[in-house]
């Protein structure tokens, strides 16, 4: 059986798997929210207010 081959190391892959899947979200819903003519502040207002939404619910 070969031997597993990994991109940057054993450790460090998941976590650059992690920052990839993270970087192409926020640019999916930037894109998406300047598409409903949206700026960036209220982005982030609705960010924070679904964060919080989500952290109280627990």
């Amino acid at each position: 059986m070969a031997a597993p081959v990994y991109i940057i190391s054993r450790v460090a892959d998941p976590i650059f798997a992690v920052f990839i899947g993270l970087s192409a979200a926020t640019l999916r819903i930037n894109r998406e929210e300047k598409e409903k003519g949206r700026t960036r502040q209220e982005t982030w207002d609705a960010l924070r207010r679904r964060v919080s939404a989500l952290t109280k619910s627990s």
